[in-house]
């Protein structure tokens, strides 16, 4: 029988679309306010790998991520999603915007080996955590690289992705080793 070990803190990210600036201002203001400082945050992507949510959200969108100072408890997955899910009700209900979904928020954590992703919709290859939340491995990081595997989404196996991946990765590494 082995012994359980506590997870090495993580670093909490976050990716946050829209195709309204004030959206992603205000999903900045509300994930600040409730897990702190960010650390590092990426430029704004353009997401154009799929037309899947422009139904919801329409067109034009852009992706941006933060990564959050504070050490991550992995455990808290669940909590974080329902969280992000909440405010994306509430950021739709006070907007004034015509999209069903003005604001998608993605929460996740990044640690030495892998980028974890929390979902509502189950698949295969995800795990069910707990309250309708499920978590995928969506990269690992092997020989200096970060890699895909055949559901992460197109987005993530971009490269200006990863670069930013990098640097959390290498932020989180130095922060384990106390610099």
């Amino acid at each position: 029988m082995g012994d359980p070990t506590f997870h090495s803190p993580a670093l909490l990210i976050t990716a946050a679309f829209s195709r309204y600036e004030e959206s992603l201002r205000w999903a900045k203001s509300k994930t600040e306010a409730e897990w702190g400082p960010i650390a590092l945050e990426s430029p704004a992507f353009d997401f154009s790998q799929t037309a899947y949510y422009e139904p919801s959200m329409g067109a034009g969108l852009k992706k941006i991520f933060w990564a959050f100072e504070r050490p991550y408890d992995p455990a808290a997955t669940a909590d974080t999603k329902l969280a992000t899910n909440r405010w994306e009700v509430e950021y739709a209900a006070q907007s004034g915007h015509t999209e069903e979904r003005p604001l998608n928020l993605d929460p996740g954590y990044i640690t030495l080996g892998k980028l974890v992703l929390s979902s509502t919709k189950d698949f295969a290859h995800r795990i069910y955590l707990r309250d309708g939340i499920y978590a995928e491995v969506t990269l690992l990081y092997r020989h200096k690289a970060w890699q895909h595997h055949e559901w992460t989404f197109p987005d993530y196996r971009r490269a200006d992705y990863q670069e930013f991946f990098d640097r959390c990765r290498d932020y989180l590494h130095d922060r384990l080793r106390g610099r």
